[in-house]
């Protein structure tokens, strides 16, 4: 069974880099993207089982909502990602990502 997916989307950078180092001391999970979504956007998610993701993701939304000026915009955790969706989308464990991979 594959990784859950957790997603979290902020308005402005330090809200974001806020929220993935909280995700990543906060669970064992891994990020596995971060990069912007739109118009001052940008989005991560991070991958693990669904109890450490979603641990991680509360964490990384109050850190987010916690930066001066942040706000995260959306969220959301896709517990059972089918192989296809991994396959296609930006959030497989890549070769440089291994050394960081938790589990």
């Amino acid at each position: 069974m594959p990784d859950a997916v957790g997603i979290i989307e902020t308005l402005g950078f330090p809200a974001v880099l806020a929220a993935a180092d909280a995700c990543v001391k906060a669970a064992s999970v891994t990020l596995v993207f971060c990069d912007k979504s739109e118009s001052g956007r940008f989005a991560i998610a991070i991958r693990g089982h669904v109890s450490e993701v979603t641990r991680a993701q509360a964490a990384g939304i109050a850190a987010g909502e916690a930066t001066y000026g942040g706000e995260v915009i959306t969220h959301y955790i896709v517990p059972n990602p089918p192989e296809n969706v991994v396959a296609v989308l930006p959030i497989e464990y890549t070769e440089d990502l291994e050394r960081f991979r938790w589990g």
